[in-house]
């Protein structure tokens, strides 16, 4: 397969008055984000997956693939707790047109290193479409080591790591696995690290602050590329700077997500429980202001 590489950002999931997913506004943003050479990563953690339910993270995955129309590719998150659940989402996900997808380690069972080896060897033999792996520890509990993601690197249907761990010394161990082999790569998590992350190897990155600011991310991404090493930085540290604001004020897919609609209201709130105070609101609506891009 042709390799993935590039910006991707991990789409959020709109929602109208009623907390019903809105597949028109879930159009627009894919719609905007292929304005400005993005590829789309769907139901991932910016996208709510975790209060999605199978039915709606598979009407979210074919409205993204239809809007995508082929020119951006898509990929997918199937992550769920168990094997079997997450072997059948991602069957599901696969037949719609996806370039690859993503799987979350298992939350709330605490996994030992071989019970991770094991699930995703089984989600790997399973589908047919191609599968990363995503270490996100601080939210699902447990930690995809670098050793163990070497072991798993072997086998011929899992094609890199989403690392979200939020430290360089996280990615630096996966980027080094990505050195050793071609077949391996590294989509970066965290904002802050994505232009350090592609100086050292990196294919990409998934990112959720790219909602807010999709010129930016794919700034990044293009100034790196042709060698623009000074915009590349600019917009790197245009782009921590967010982070840096908007994070500090809460959960982050929710403040992500607030921010937007304060800019394009049809995307809508979290989904309950997630509650913002005014206060909060206030200045989340400042940074709105401050840094949401059309991208049109």
């Amino acid at each position: 397969m042709t390799k993935i590489t590039g910006p991707f950002i991990a789409i959020v999931t709109p929602f109208d008055k009623e907390e019903r997913v809105d597949t028109t506004a879930l159009r627009r943003q894919v719609n905007r984000q292929a304005a400005a050479g993005n590829g789309v990563f769907f139901a991932g953690t910016n996208g709510e997956f975790y209060a999605l339910s199978f039915e709606e993270k598979v009407r979210v995955a074919e409205t993204c693939v239809e809007a995508a129309q082929g020119k951006v590719p898509v990929l997918g998150h199937i992550g769920e707790i168990s094997t079997s659940q997450t072997i059948a989402l991602g069957k599901v996900i696969a037949r719609l047109g996806v370039k690859a997808v993503s799987a979350i380690t298992p939350s709330f069972i605490a996994c030992s290193q071989a019970e991770l080896i094991d699930h995703y060897r089984k989600v790997a033999d399973a589908l047919s479409v191609p599968v990363y792996l995503y270490n996100i520890p601080a939210r699902t509990g447990n930690t995809l080591e670098p050793a163990t993601a070497r072991v798993l690197a072997d086998h011929p249907n899992i094609i890199g790591i989403k690392d979200s761990a939020g430290s360089q010394e996280s990615l630096d161990a996966f980027l080094e696995i990505a050195r050793d082999r071609s077949d391996f790569d590294v989509l970066v998590g965290p904002d802050s690290l994505i232009l350090h992350g592609l100086r050292n190897g990196a294919a990409g990155c998934i990112s959720g602050l790219g909602n807010v600011c999709p010129v930016t991310v794919n700034g990044i991404h293009s100034a790196f590329v042709r060698g623009d090493l000074t915009a590349a930085e600019a917009h790197q540290t245009r782009f921590s700077a967010l982070r840096k604001e908007l994070y500090a004020l809460g959960f982050p897919p929710a403040m992500v997500k607030r921010a937007l609609c304060h800019a394009m209201p049809d995307v809508g709130w979290s989904r309950a429980p997630v509650l913002i105070a005014e206060e909060v609101d206030r200045k989340i609506a400042e940074i709105s202001k401050r840094y949401v891009e059309a991208a049109s």
